[in-house]
């Protein structure tokens, strides 16, 4: 069955939209998702499906409201696409956390990486920004960081489809997904 990443956008971040990973994980099972699990309490649900990945996003933001009342911005990946998104990243991306804060922001179709990146207002020396398949790439120079503009993304009318996951994060996800291979 196929393997999927469930990004949910804003629950539990800053004392707001609070949800449990028990509830969360509860409800995407009820929705007939098996093999569920969550990774830390921002929102990446593991799980599988053979529901076509068309509308997967769309189903469980539907299943998210009802279940918990939240209007959610869900971004769901394959762990095909997720590994893309680990491989095809700029050379050394993540490579230096104590230099560069690397971030990814993952992108709701139909909002292509062209458009976002015409959204995100980048600070000379400061952020850096590549455009992949359906993310952006984000670096914000670690000693300047206070002065970086990435936070900026939020007022913006792109950010209703995207979600953003550090460096970290990312490639834990897809180390999550490939042990569920190898068993």
């Amino acid at each position: 069955m196929p393997t999927y990443v469930a990004l949910l956008r804003g629950i539990n971040v800053g004392g707001k939209n609070i949800v449990r990973m028990a509830d969360l994980r509860a409800a995407f099972e009820d929705a007939g998702y098996v093999a569920v699990s969550t990774y830390i309490q921002s929102g990446n649900v593991l799980f599988e499906s053979d529901e076509p990945p068309t509308s997967l996003e769309r189903r469980i933001e539907t299943m998210l409201e009802s279940a918990f009342g939240l209007s959610l911005v869900v971004v769901v990946r394959s762990h095909r696409q997720l590994r893309n998104v680990v491989t095809r990243a700029p050379d050394s991306f993540g490579a230096a956390p104590d230099t560069h804060h690397s971030d990814v922001i993952f992108l709701k179709a139909p909002l292509s990486s062209s458009q976002a990146l015409r959204a995100v207002d980048l600070r000379d020396g400061v952020d850096q920004a590549w455009p992949g398949t359906g993310v952006l790439y984000f670096s914000r120079l670690s000693e300047r960081l206070p002065q970086s503009r990435l936070s900026r993304i939020a007022s913006t009318p792109q950010y209703q489809s995207m979600t953003i996951r550090n460096w970290n994060t990312t490639t834990k996800l897809l180390s999550l997904l490939d042990k569920r291979l190898s068993r």
